[in-house]
């Protein structure tokens, strides 16, 4: 089992290491702080129910003049229907023959992450939901629960089997000189081999559609890693290989050995670094991309501002990227979203996500939600069609002159 200091070493940053120094936090809370962003964040001032947690560092900074509207709120724009005039698109996650609908689910907030796991016939129904509207890409983990996400999907999933793709990922145990807590990063062949027969059984399906190991673990050589997933691919239990978080080198070293479908990490207008240290090599390798944080925790939704107030069992209260200063700094993005939105009749959350669909055909966001009304305003995301001079103008608020990142030593790049 890997050490928390290595967990910290594996990982690009940690804020919370910058401001604790040597002490070690929670890692059940900071597991959360990592994964894909099941935050119901467009209703980001509020609900915070089910968002994820954080402790990267405060990645962009933008100096601005904030943003002061008496506009009325934005409609979001409808999801689209199967069976209405637009059906959800569909797309091929690079060059592996896995298709899927252009925007994914993030299931983590339905069962872990704060407080006690959702109703589970409510979580459920949302899920047969997001079926009807053309979702057929659902994310989950071993960890997240740990394992009542995975038998909340399965069972949710269980009547669509062959319809719909499930995500899974392996890569953490119980430390058990800790707890039990699952803070110990696991990647050995022997290992992977016994929790894949777990989720295969959690899920109820005689395959798992796309296997991510959940982060890169510095005490197993990444090729053995790709060789033990390639073995269960041979033996037909698993039909895809990805990663999480990992660098480019790493995504090279993997694929050499078995070809990945797809590199999940955090993307979004608020953080664009894999434009500049693994895009490429996704292109090249024709390796699809499956953005977390797709919101930025919520920023992005335009309804945070720098008067928000956070419950102090919101992560953001104490989250220097989220401090007032820094939310007022950085609303200059939101300002250029928001009037995107204005003029194209959605919500800034819609422009958000669809300006990720249009970067690269071999892109599929999983916001993740627990509300109805959050599904389908993340949907509706799917119709709105922005040019290329419209994804120019959103990227035009000075990036790297206004940026305040930490340097990571290169040891720390996995």
């Amino acid at each position: 089992m890997q050490s928390l200091a290595s967990v910290n070493a594996a990982r690009k940053t940690l804020e919370l290491i910058a401001a604790e120094g040597p002490a070690q936090p929670d890692l059940e809370p900071l597991f959360a702080r990592l994964d894909a962003d099941p935050d119901g964040s467009l209703d980001a001032a509020k609900d915070h129910d089910n968002q994820p947690l954080e402790d990267e560092p405060q990645r962009v900074r933008m100096i601005s003049k904030q943003r002061v509207s008496n506009d009325p709120p934005l409609k979001p724009k409808p999801a689209p229907r199967a069976q209405g005039e637009v059906a959800m698109q569909k797309r091929k996650l690079g060059k592996s023959n896995l298709e899927v609908s252009a925007i994914g689910f993030g299931c983590m907030g339905m069962s872990w992450s704060y407080g006690p796991p959702k109703d589970k016939q409510e979580m459920i129904a949302l899920l047969h939901a997001a079926v009807e509207r053309g979702v057929t890409f659902f994310d989950t983990a071993e960890v997240y629960g740990p394992l009542l996400n995975e038998e909340l999907v399965g069972e949710a999933l269980a009547p669509f089997r062959g319809k719909v793709a499930i995500a899974t990922k392996f890569g953490w145990e119980a430390n058990p000189s800790d707890g039990g807590k699952w803070n110990a990063l696991n990647s050995r062949p022997e290992h992977i081999k016994q929790v894949a027969e777990g989720s295969l059984k959690s899920l109820k399906v005689n395959a798992i559609d796309l296997y991510y190991q959940h982060r890169v673990d510095l005490n197993v050589p990444i090729e053995d890693v790709a060789g033990a997933v390639k073995d269960l691919i041979k033996e037909g239990k698993v039909k895809h290989f990805g990663l999480s978080e990992a660098s480019a080198q790493t995504i090279r070293r993997a694929h050499a050995v078995q070809p990945l479908a797809a590199l999940q990490s955090e993307y979004s207008l608020f953080w664009r670094e894999p434009e500049e240290t693994v895009m490429p090599t996704l292109e090249e390798l024709g390796i699809g991309f499956v953005p977390f944080s797709p919101l930025g925790k919520g920023f992005l939704t335009g309804k945070i501002d720098a008067d928000t107030k956070f419950d102090t069992t919101d992560f953001r209260s104490s989250v220097p990227r989220f401090s007032p200063e820094n939310r007022k700094a950085n609303q200059a993005l939101v300002d250029v979203i928001t009037s995107f939105a204005e003029q194209k009749h959605v919500t800034p959350a819609q422009i958000a996500l669809a300006w990720l669909l249009a970067k690269k055909s071999w892109i599929v966001p999983i916001p993740g939600t627990t509300k109805l009304a959050r599904l389908e305003e993340n949907l509706g995301a799917a119709t709105v069609e922005l040019t290329p001079d419209d994804v120019r103008s959103l990227e035009e608020p000075p990036r790297r002159s206004s940026w305040r990142v930490r340097a990571i030593p290169s040891s720390m790049n996995s």
